[in-house]
């Protein structure tokens, strides 16, 4: 277990690269014991520091949910980060230029929440919670290098979870639906930059039912004192790879009948 100092340190650190816009190096190679518990405890802090400073709480993101993903980091578990306002984006906006370091988009589902949901919720018990669901493109960043350039050495699940779980931002878009009037588990997109496709995705790659990710996040939180709270926004999990956005990149998802959602990075 790292030391409160440790959790500290790195939360300053990560602070700083996303204020200053420079990476910083692998926590993993740093501290080679580091645990996914201290990892969630340094997130706590890095992001408490933010809400403390004003911004606002306003849902959950849920990542590493696909096989290939979890296969990729050797785990067979999620991970889970904190959605802000200030991460949040109108579905058509220009993201400004300099925002983000090394910005990447994923296409997912988000759980508009309309009752609470904590410990021992079950897969019926979310959707009963799930208000409507929507298209959302997720914006990823890294504020700790995705490599180490001496030793090659790659990032693991703990520097993952350590940066918010990857995530920067949030465009929610489409047209809101019940989650009862929907198959989410044949909900897909068709990714494009610049009009061009880049990737196609199911939901059911997504735990092979994207709800099933609430039930996950669910235990997660209560285990850390929070939980599930109507009104929140929650991101259930990539249903494809994540696609880089150099600048000039306009990212847009169809996903059928839920409709679409886009951005630009300017």
């Amino acid at each position: 277990m790292l030391s409160a100092l440790d959790i500290d340190t790195a939360a300053q650190a990560l602070a700083a690269a996303e204020r200053d816009r420079r990476q910083i190096g692998l926590l993993s190679l740093r501290h080679p014991a580091i645990t996914m518990a201290d990892a969630y405890r340094i997130q706590e802090a890095w992001v408490g520091r933010k809400i403390a400073d004003g911004d606002a709480h306003v849902g959950w993101k849920i990542g590493l949910t696909s096989r290939a993903m979890q296969q990729a980091l050797a785990i067979d578990t999620p991970d889970s980060g904190y959605l802000l306002e200030s991460m949040r984006f109108a579905d058509g906006d220009t993201i400004p230029a300099g925002r983000f370091i090394q910005p990447r988009v994923e296409a997912e589902l988000a759980f508009i929440m309309k009752a609470d949901l904590g410990v021992g919720a079950s897969l019926h018990d979310v959707l009963a919670a799930t208000a409507y669901v929507m298209p959302v493109l997720e914006i990823l960043d890294t504020r700790i290098e995705r490599q180490d350039a001496a030793s090659g050495r790659l990032r693991n699940v703990c520097d993952t979870i350590a940066d918010n779980a990857a995530n920067a931002g949030f465009v929610l878009g489409g047209r809101p639906m019940p989650p009862d009037a929907i198959d989410l588990r044949w909900c897909g997109a068709i990714v494009s930059r610049n009009a061009v496709v880049e990737e196609t995705g199911l939901g059911a790659a997504v735990l092979n039912q994207p709800a099933r990710g609430l039930v996950w996040l669910a235990e997660r939180l209560a285990a850390g004192g929070h939980r599930i709270a109507a009104g929140q926004v929650i991101l259930s999990g990539s249903f494809i790879r994540p696609i880089e956005c150099p600048p000039g990149s306009t990212m847009s998802a169809d996903f059928g009948p839920l409709g679409s959602v886009a951005c630009h990075f300017a």
